[in-house]
């Protein structure tokens, strides 16, 4: 048996002839039609007017903090729970990110807390540069509690957007919230470049900064002009053409990552100690990866111990994000919570969710995973063989 990877690239005949194309048209350079197109379509796709691809999802969340003229010494407001390009971001532009925990019943930062936490800071005249929402696993942040909170407090919304393509809250679709929000084409999201990244935005001021900035912030004369520091963080041509191409399939992507979180919950639904990542009611998530906790007092062995077994099955699977506040990296920054948090790293795990998952894989996975529990119940014994 092949390896059943976590969330694989999932790429087919028209990235292919987008590719050959790009190629063979000599636009290899970080410009080209494929990039204008992109940026375009992207845009449709998300519902905002402006698109600017990058070289990471990483990128465009530097480049947003940047343009809002977010810096040294500022305080950004984030959710600890999260991958750590979020928080990295945050201290490239020299400012302190400041953790907060996520709410049980969306996994997504808690507004509550984010309240207490930007009340305590206008009583002491010392408000909050900016939040920065991660829209966690395919689901979208609860923006009509946070963007409200933060206008009544006069913050700056910026949304990490990077696992959530194709989601929506409400009827807007994820992207479409704060100043301007960051997405990632990296090799295991719903779509990918390979490598990339798109910084989005309603205002065409932050998009032309951001191009600037991203082309080496040079200058329109004959030499090699610089009134400023630059970065090298815009997309090439091909990888803009494989995204065309992947952009095009990306509702049959949503659905099938939809259609194996469903099999997944009907599987495992009556197996004891197994709870699912809730969907919230406000919107819809783009089912990225599938993503369940363990008691492992009513299950019968751990997280670890179905991830072991899984990987001797030579099924990938990996931990839920570790939060920002227990990295060294990050060691005693400001944190509000994060019990929540903690608690969802020691008992979760994320699944095999990519849209080129076969049904014979997934069944494989729930039949190992079902197998692990210590106390194999009659419910056990029908998923092994559901």
């Amino acid at each position: 048996m092949s390896r059943t990877y976590l969330s694989p690239p999932d790429v087919g005949r028209v990235e292919r002839d987008l590719l050959i194309e790009a190629f063979d048209s000599n636009w290899i350079a970080p410009l080209g039609p494929h990039v204008d197109a992109f940026e375009r379509e992207f845009a449709d796709a998300v519902g905002v007017p402006c698109a600017v691809a990058l070289s990471s999802g990483t990128a465009a969340l530097h480049l947003a903090l940047l343009i809002l003229g977010i810096g040294r010494g500022d305080d950004v407001v984030t959710s600890t729970m999260t991958f750590a390009a979020t928080a990295n971001a945050i201290a490239y532009v020299g400012a302190n990110p400041v953790f907060i925990d996520v709410s049980p019943d969306t996994w997504t930062l808690d507004p509550d807390l984010l309240e207490e936490e930007l009340k305590r800071r206008a009583r002491r005249g010392h408000q909050a540069a900016a939040v920065l929402t991660v829209d966690l696993y395919g689901q979208c942040a609860d923006y009509a509690r946070v963007g409200e909170i933060c206008e009544r407090y006069g913050v700056r919304l910026v949304e990490d957007a990077a696992e959530a393509l194709g989601a929506t809250y409400g009827d807007r679709k994820a992207g479409a919230f704060g100043e301007c929000a960051a997405f990632s084409f990296n090799g295991n999201k719903i779509i990918t470049t390979s490598g990339g990244g798109m910084l989005v935005s309603r205002r065409r001021d932050i998009a032309d900064r951001a191009r600037h900035l991203a082309a080496q912030a040079r200058e329109p004369a004959p030499h090699y002009q610089h009134a400023e520091v630059g970065y090298n963080y815009r997309l090439s041509n091909l990888l803009a053409a494989v995204g065309r191409g992947q952009l095009q399939s990306l509702p049959d992507k949503l659905a099938r990552r939809r259609a194996i979180n469903d099999e997944y919950r009907r599987a495992l639904r009556d197996v004891p100690g197994i709870a699912f990542m809730p969907e919230a009611a406000y919107g819809r998530s783009n089912c990225w990866l599938t993503c369940l906790t363990v008691a492992p007092e009513a299950f019968g062995a751990s997280r670890e111990d179905i991830r072991l077994r899984l990987e001797r099955e030579d099924i990938e699977s990996r931990p839920l994000w570790k939060p920002m506040h227990l990295q060294p990296a990050f060691a005693g920054r400001a944190m509000s919570g994060g019990s929540i948090s903690e608690d969802l790293f020691q008992r979760g795990l994320c699944l095999p969710s990519g849209s080129n998952l076969t049904a014979a894989e997934q069944a494989n996975v729930i039949a190992a995973l079902a197998a692990t529990s210590a106390a194999r119940g009659q419910s056990a014994r029908g998923v092994a063989h559901a």
